[in-house]
């Protein structure tokens, strides 16, 4: 079986613009394909990830987003810190650096070791489509079906609305904030499920 390709975008800056929508289904996915694949985006890689978002140990570090990506399930994995989020004209934008990392699970202890506790895991299949310096992500989780366009701030909303995704509709939650929600969700629907239960 061949190696999957797991693809990051270089950026001359540290800064990440995307937009980000939820998706309806699976149906969506193969709509945003066909029309990726008819503007001459090339797939660059499909690969799935487990996704650690930590908390740090002072004050310093809560205005971080500290992040580790474990790409197939390791060992390889990405080291991911990002700023406070700003919105400009709808478009999420944040400091961001990257780190590729050769072995994720000792960097994970690494950073218990430092103090660093995990906040939410959640699990990702992600497939990322590129043309140009525009980057076009669908993404699935155990919350739903997404789609992220990645890029220069002034081509992100044009592109999303080539795509048929209106920006003014874009989600403004990370993955792990949704992840929690959805954690918390689950954990009360199965409280009541419990309290339904005759004594």
């Amino acid at each position: 079986m061949a190696p999957r390709r797991h693809h990051r975008q270089p950026r001359d800056r540290s800064v990440e613009c995307e937009l980000k929508f939820r998706l309806a289904g699976p149906a969506d996915h193969a709509r945003l394909r066909a029309a990726l694949r008819k503007l001459g985006y090339r797939l660059e890689g499909t690969y799935d990830e487990e996704n650690f978002r930590f908390v740090g140990p002072g004050k310093a570090t809560r205005r971080t987003t500290l992040r580790l990506r474990v790409l197939d399930g390791g060992p390889r994995g990405v080291l991911t810190a990002k700023g406070e989020a700003q919105f400009v004209a709808g478009v999420k934008v944040r400091e961001e650096t990257e780190v590729d990392v050769t072995d994720a699970h000792a960097t994970r202890d690494l950073l218990a070791q430092l103090g660093f506790q995990v906040l939410v895991i959640y699990r990702k299949h992600r497939s990322v489509w590129r043309q140009g310096a525009v980057n076009v992500t669908l993404d699935r989780l155990d919350f739903g079906h997404f789609v992220e366009v990645e890029g220069p701030l002034e081509e992100i909303p044009t592109v999303a609305r080539t795509l048929g995704l209106d920006p003014a509709r874009a989600v403004k939650d990370s993955y792990s904030i949704m992840a929690r929600k959805h954690m918390a969700s689950e954990k009360k629907l199965a409280r009541k499920a419990v309290a339904a239960v005759p004594a």
